[in-house]
Parts: C-alpha cells; sequence; structure tokens
C-alpha cells in the first residue's frame, strides 16, 4: 500500500553564510520572543511564589498530563534528577505531595495538594495574559497564519531531524 506520506519540502536559501546576522534569523527571533514570554509570566506568578521552571510541572499536573515524576520529567523534557528536585521545591511549598503507589511500592505518584489546586488554577490566565500581550495589533487572520507558519516550520524541523525509512 503507497505511503499518504507527503515529502518534506526541499530547504530553501533564505540565509547565507557571507553576511549573516544571527539577530535577523528566525530561530533568534523566537527565542527572543520565548525568553520575554517567560519573563512576563515570571514577574506576573511572583506574587504566587512560582518560577517559570516551577510552574510548568504545577501545570502539567493540574491537567493530568503526568501522575509521576518519570511521567512528569519527560513531559516537561528534563531528566529525572532534575525533576525531582524540582518537586522537592514545591513541595517545600506545600503544592504537591509525593503519594506511594498502592499497587507497586516502588511507585511514588504526585498530587496537587489544595494550595498547589489554587496556584495552578491561575496559571492559564497569566499565559493567555502574557501571550495576548505579545500578540498585540494581530488581527485574527494574522494570528491563525501565524501558527500555520510555525507549525509548518515545525513539521520541516521533525523530517529534517526524524528521515524515516529512506
Amino acid at each position: 500500500m503507497p505511503s499518504t506520506a507527503r515529502p518534506a519540502p526541499k530547504p530553501v536559501a533564505f540565509y547565507r553564510a557571507r553576511g549573516y546576522g544571527a539577530e535577523e534569523s528566525v530561530g533568534y527571533l523566537m527565542r527572543r520572543i520565548t525568553m520575554s514570554m517567560a519573563h512576563g509570566v515570571d514577574q506576573r506568578l511572583e506574587s504566587v511564589g512560582l518560577t517559570n521552571a516551577q510552574w510548568v510541572p504545577l501545570l502539567k499536573l493540574h491537567l493530568g498530563r503526568a501522575v509521576n515524576v518519570a511521567e512528569l520529567a519527560r513531559e516537561c523534557e528534563v531528566d529525572a534528577g532534575a525533576m525531582t528536585r524540582m518537586l522537592d521545591r514545591l513541595e517545600a511549598k506545600q503544592l504537591i505531595r509525593r503519594v506511594r503507589s498502592t499497587d507497586d511500592r516502588r511507585v511514588v505518584n504526585l498530587e496537587l495538594t489544595e494550595e498547589g489546586v489554587k496556584a495552578a488554577r491561575q496559571i492559564p490566565g497569566v499565559l493567555c495574559e502574557v501571550q495576548n500581550a505579545h500578540l498585540a495589533g494581530f488581527d485574527p487572520s494574522e494570528w491563525e497564519a501565524l501558527k500555520a507558519n510555525l507549525r509548518r516550520m515545525l513539521a520541516n524541523g521533525e523530517a529534517m531531524n526524524n528521515p524515516g525509512p529512506g
């Protein structure tokens, strides 16, 4: 049966080594935007006592994306050791608790405390506020086009990094 997957588009030479300026690169601009958004979120969550590194796992737990350290580390794209240290800080702030599984004593599940749930509920609103501020002046069609173009770039990068059987 023939594959329905479309071949990856061929790279285009928008950038050239001669005269290359990093500050004009898409990667540089995306990184600056990401840093600006993270700073905005950090500022707004400071009153809740959460840093960028802390609100991400808290939100993932709240959304049910993970129930134990290994799953949460995978979801947050960090190693289990770093996640354990982060969870120690969240536990010290009484935002999460570790609960040993009744099915398998080797497994430690994670739960949000009542305070953790309160803090996690504030995060989506803050994320929306910060992202909307960065999109000031965009009309809905520009916003949709931006997302479509970013998804396209992501798909191109994934195709380049994971070339499949050939």
